[in-house]
């Protein structure tokens, strides 16, 4: 335990080394300018599935939420809590974000609790919230291949908020449906033209795909 809080704390050196020391800073920047990122990604709680990690990226790059088995609910506006569905408006409606990247990965918990059917009885969560992205195929996939058809239910239920359907119609949000490959470090993108997922290629067209 104390060999892992050592790391973490050199690594919040590391952090304030690279991006908070000095005059022009990356933090004093975007404190006096702001968060004006581009990219939006609903992620996995998964401690293996960081996406700011896994892409390299700087603060202020990534407007990111985090949920068990990165689920986007339906669009329910009533009295009801929705953390997810919050920062869905305040990235699309506020930050008018241009992309919005619905990242799946391998092995998920989550997954393979809604497909191993988990007694509700001993969470008070995590069955009703993984209950989402429940569909009639579930007793024929494994956890890989149906943590991918997820991909597909939560982009459906994106294109149930009004802001984010209007958006995509009009070409000034495009919607990613990525898998991501714990065991390779991979990412494999959903393409509508061959309706499978291909290696991600930088500057190929399948990073940019979009979903109508």
């Amino acid at each position: 335990m104390e060999k892992s809080l050592n790391k973490i704390l050199k690594g919040y050196k590391s952090f304030r080394d690279k991006y908070a020391h000095g005059d022009r800073s990356v933090m004093q920047y975007l404190s006096k300018y702001g968060q004006k990122p581009e990219m939006m990604v609903i992620a996995c709680c998964d401690a293996r599935v960081d996406p700011a990690l896994i892409l390299q990226c700087d603060p202020g790059d990534l407007f990111i939420v985090r949920n068990v088995a990165n689920i986007v609910p339906p669009y329910e506006k009533d009295e009801a809590h929705h953390g997810t569905s919050a920062a869905l408006e305040f990235g699309v409606s506020f930050l008018k974000v241009k992309h919005l990247v619905l990242l799946g990965h391998s092995q998920c918990g989550g997954i393979k609790a809604l497909l191993n059917k988990c007694d509700s009885n001993k969470n008070d969560f995590i069955t009703n919230w993984v209950s989402l992205i429940k569909t009639e195929d579930s007793d024929q996939l494994n956890a890989d291949e149906y943590a991918k058809l997820a991909l597909k239910k939560s982009y459906q239920n994106c294109m149930t908020f009004p802001w984010i359907k209007e958006k995509v119609i009009n070409k000034e949000l495009i919607v990613h449906l990525w898998f991501f490959d714990i065991k390779t470090g991979q990412i494999f993108a959903h393409s509508d033209v061959s309706n499978t997922y291909e290696p991600l290629v930088v500057g190929s067209t399948n990073a940019n795909t979009c979903h109508h």
